[in-house]
């Protein structure tokens, strides 16, 4: 799976562009693409504004972490893994037994948006399974992006040249994408193009950037971690997610 989006909409992280030869060889959006049909020439690719992008391909899938992309009203879901709770989750957003996972995610998001004053970490701890998944609010450019709390499946995420952030399970994809500027997506957190890195299973502690370094003193890459031993006082928030991080404080405290 592959997810491109411009700086605009992104909005990665700075740390990633840490590696100091990570931007040298990287590549812009269009030459993305074309990387990626070019090798699996069988995927399934959207097209958004300005260039940005996702798709998929399901050569190569595991029968065990399969991959499914759904559209449902403008929102975009790319999801990979399985849910343990399904019958669960469908009962709770009143779905369909047909319903799919990718389904079960957009109507949460839906639920999140529209009605419910919960936070996005106390949706996604109901998720039980090996899974990641991007989705996409082509109305509102609302990105989110999670990874369970075992990182059970690969999942990357990097800075391209033009600043784009880049999401895939793809290791060859990713580098030639971002050079260096890329890292493992951080297990157990999610990101939010609004509100940024935040854990779901530490919600009130911070997530920071910790950089390496090779024998020449120079940063080679750079990992994201839940620093224990600082707790946030509030959550950062823009706009609706306002709502979910108020509710997440309260409830923690």
């Amino acid at each position: 799976m592959l997810a491109v989006f411009e700086k605009a909409i992104g909005n990665p992280p700075e740390e990633l562009s840490l590696p100091s030869t990570g931007l040298t060889n990287s590549k812009n959006r269009q030459e993305i693409a074309e990387i990626f049909q070019s090798l699996w020439p069988e995927s399934t690719l959207f097209n958004h504004s300005n260039g940005n992008f996702m798709a998929l391909s399901h050569e190569d899938e595991s029968p065990l972490l399969p991959r499914s992309i759904v559209v449902m009203d403008d929102i975009f879901c790319i999801f990979i893994g399985t849910l343990e709770n399904m019958c669960e989750l469908k009962r709770h957003y009143g779905l369909s037994r047909q319903a799919t996972e990718a389904m079960v995610l957009i109507e949460a998001y839906k639920v999140l948006r529209d009605r419910a004053p919960y936070p996005p970490d106390q949706v996604v701890k109901d998720l039980e399974g090996k899974f990641a998944f991007v989705l996409f609010d082509a109305k509102s450019h609302t990105l989110f992006t999670t990874r369970d709390r075992d990182g059970s499946v690969d999942f990357k995420w990097g800075m391209a040249g033009d600043g784009s952030l880049i999401c895939s399970n793809d290791t060859d994809i990713i580098r030639e994408a971002c050079g260096k500027s890329w890292a493992p997506f951080p297990p157990g957190c999610i990101f939010m193009n609004g509100t940024g890195l935040m854990s779901f299973v530490h919600p009130l502690h911070k997530v920071r950037a910790i950089v390496r370094e090779d024998d020449d003193g120079q940063i080679c890459g750079v990992t994201f971690q839940v620093d224990m031993f600082t707790r946030l006082r509030s959550i950062p928030r823009t706009g609706s997610a306002a709502n979910w991080a108020d509710a997440a404080v309260i409830e923690a405290e």
